[in-house]
């Protein structure tokens, strides 16, 4: 007698959604589509408990300082906290702002000098996760399918987009993002960010839950 075989299908898991938990749903949504950035998350109303660091943060990439300074203007005009003025730094020209939700931006570019006015365009949106051991945690995403673009050490991992998100994913010593951002490392609670997975749903390392995406009406 033959005995029938299956074989398994790796899981290969990418960001299918950001969405951040909010106190305030409503004046969340007026901010981030003054900020411009509304196309890129989804937002949903949270009382979960949280203090200090949350454990990430999102960096637009932009074309230029006048771009930089766009959209820093735009977001503290909407209620955002400047945490770092923007400033020119061996790598370009960036600041940091911290929403009124509490969600960390930073806004870069690689150029020190602008060749034109404010685009308001964005190039590249990064979600930085600040974990506890990234070879460890750049192992588990590997597991789930995740392609690695970039590794430095023990520090700094970059992985590929997926086809359905335009965001992409990094992960960096906590410690490190948040000195690198201007807060202290120390935080308790939620992290008040789901990832929606293309794939099954799951927590990672360091507690960031991935849901499983709803999937798209055809």
């Amino acid at each position: 007698m033959v005995m029938a075989t299956t074989t398994s299908t790796p899981v290969t898991t990418s960001i299918a959604a950001v969405t951040l938990e909010v106190a305030d749903l409503e004046a969340a949504r007026h901010f981030y589509s003054a900020f411009g950035v509304d196309t890129y998350l989804h937002l949903r109303a949270s009382q979960a408990h949280s203090t200090g660091f949350r454990g990430f943060t999102l960096a637009l990439t932009v074309s230029g300082p006048a771009t930089v300074d766009g959209f820093i203007g735009a977001a503290v005009d909407a209620g955002a906290t400047v945490l770092k003025p923007a400033a020119k730094s061996l790598w370009g020209y960036s600041g940091v702002l911290q929403a009124p939700d509490g969600t960390i931006w930073k806004i870069a570019t690689s150029a020190k000098k602008d060749t034109g006015p404010d685009t308001r365009e964005i190039d590249e949106v990064v979600l930085l996760i600040g974990v506890e051991a990234v070879r460890a945690t750049k192992q588990f995403y590997v597991g789930r399918g995740m392609t690695v673009t970039k590794s430095v050490g023990s520090m700094y991992v970059e992985f590929a987009p997926g086809q359905s998100h335009p965001v992409k994913m990094a992960l960096y010593k906590r410690r490190a993002l948040a000195k690198e951002v201007g807060v202290p490392a120390d935080g308790t609670g939620s992290h008040r960010i789901v990832l929606g997975s293309t794939a099954d749903a799951f927590t990672d390392l360091d507690g960031f839950v991935w849901e499983a995406a709803a999937p798209t009406p055809s």
